[in-house]
């Protein structure tokens, strides 16, 4: 039981950050009807800026978080504003192309800047673990669930509450209705790729202070396209549920089944999964099924 619970806590840990993730994609797919494949550099990015700021320059870990958040706004904007808004009315194969090409450049610039050594954060949390009953679990684990948590419910409630959560809904229902209400449709792209890079960049400080930063945390942007599917391209709640099936699903097959199978089938059954129930839902357990006249 003790395993179970241990494994159950690490699946949370890193589904809440895959659900952060997935936001980014979710937010700029519904707003532009784009598949962001920078998501990864931006992740890349945001860990490598917090680490610059704390080690580097010897600012306080919790003051280098905020002014990263700063950063990842502005490049975000940066971003939609330098490369994307030109692109407004151009096919969207073109436009995913590009997204492809600034992955690339990102990666390109990041290792140009940092390296490829893998490097660590100083100690931000306790070595020592925390105990509840008999488990025994890392003080990293805990907070990274409880910042994951604050951020998921603070953008779900931006959305519900705020007028300009509700224009972005707005938005990525009907982008002509949108405009025919006075909202600006270019700049709620631009803020979708500003949250979009503020959540990539909390859930790169957050893997960055589990397992270090280098290159390969690019990845975590193509290992967190199970959840978009899952979920449904175009549902907050599904990016949120479907990232804590899939950590979940990850830690329990790890724990259970490499040991019995071989090592790599952890990475292997979100996919798995993933065309199961695709085959069943192809919109996604919650993404809105559309229904085209020829």
């Amino acid at each position: 039981m003790d395993f179970f619970i241990q494994l159950s806590v690490a699946g949370l840990v890193i589904g809440s950050v895959y659900a952060m993730i997935a936001l980014g994609f979710v937010l700029i797919y519904k707003s532009s009807s784009v598949i962001n494949f920078a998501q990864g550099e931006l992740l890349l990015i945001g860990a490598f800026l917090c680490l610059w700021l704390t080690v580097d320059m010897g600012i306080p870990f919790l003051m280098s978080f905020a002014i990263t958040l700063v950063l990842a706004l502005g490049l975000g904007f940066a971003i939609e504003r330098l490369f994307l808004r030109p692109m407004i009315g151009e096919p969207i194969l073109s436009v995913i192309m590009l997204t492809i090409g600034l992955s690339i450049m990102l990666r390109g610039i990041s290792i140009i800047i940092w390296g490829t050594d893998t490097r660590t954060f100083p100690e931000v949390f306790s070595s020592e673990p925390v105990k509840i009953g008999s488990i025994n679990i890392p003080e990293v684990y805990l907070w990274s669930l409880l910042l994951s948590m604050i951020f998921l419910v603070a953008f779900s409630l931006f959305f519900k509450k705020t007028r300009l959560g509700i224009a972005m809904r707005a938005t990525a229902d009907d982008q002509t209705a949108a405009l025919s209400m006075g909202i600006s449709v270019k700049r709620i792209f631009a803020l979708s790729w500003a949250i979009a890079a503020i959540v990539a960049s909390v859930g790169g400080i957050l893997l960055g202070n589990i397992n270090g930063i280098n290159i390969s945390l690019t990845q975590f942007g193509l290992k967190v396209f199970p959840v978009v599917i899952l979920g449904g391209l175009d549902s907050i709640p599904g990016a949120i549920v479907a990232g804590l099936m899939i950590g979940l699903l990850e830690s329990y097959s790890g724990g259970y089944l490499d040991p019995l199978i071989g090592s790599g089938i952890k990475e292997v059954m979100p996919f798995v999964i993933l065309m199961i129930v695709l085959m069943i839902k192809p919109y996604g357990l919650f993404g809105q099924e559309r229904i085209e006249r020829v």
